[in-house]
């Protein structure tokens, strides 16, 4: 299907194939039982060429028909929200706390949250990004650990490459989002 609206939009012959060849023959593992499956359908993640191709997969599939809230999408995520601004609106919600509603979307009660992950990045109600610096140190940290227990060479001329290629991307990612404010959190993310 992805490769028939690929062609749909003007790709060429040479490029489509290249794409079949490319998501033909990929195999996850099923489970926690860790067995084989061969992948039949989507697009691999964390690639750049992942998005590009959902995007173009999803762009003429209507999800957002019959839907009465503010959509964003971005590749494979989507957000719904919405104001309350009147009485009626307010009909569908009761109080939960202090200044605070429960709200229902459809027939189901939504859930109260502290913090919020909107495309990767968490925050909190007061948009504090401390939990976020220390996601991306713990990753980055992780990544470290990796790093060392597989590599032999400890050269500057090795370690540097792998070091911003591998671990850096993990503490830059929309840094001028979630730009640490906090002194602890500056140095959580320079101890790195």
């Amino acid at each position: 299907m992805l490769v028939s609206k690929l062609q749909s939009h003007g790709f060429d012959g040479w490029t489509t194939r290249w794409i079949r060849n490319w998501l033909n023959g990929r195999w996850m593992v099923n489970g926690s039982m860790s067995k084989w499956r061969p992948v039949t359908s989507g697009v691999p993640q964390g690639l750049v060429l992942g998005p590009v191709l959902f995007n173009s997969f999803v762009r003429d599939v209507d999800v957002d028909s019959g839907i009465e809230c503010n959509l964003s999408k971005f590749a494979d995520d989507t957000k719904l929200g919405g104001a309350v601004d009147t009485l009626e609106e307010r009909e569908g919600c009761h109080p939960e706390g202090p200044g605070q509603a429960q709200y229902r979307l459809g027939g189901e009660w939504l859930e109260s949250s502290p913090e919020e992950k909107d495309l990767g990045v968490v925050m909190d109600e007061k948009l504090n990004m401390s939990w976020q610096c220390a996601l991306a140190a713990q990753k980055a940290n992780r990544i470290l650990g990796c790093i060392k227990r597989s590599m032999a060479s400890r050269s500057q001329e090795v370690i540097l490459p792998v070091y911003s290629a591998v671990v850096r991307p993990h503490l830059e990612y929309c840094i001028k989002l979630w730009s640490p404010q906090h002194r602890k959190d500056m140095d959580l993310l320079e101890r790195v």
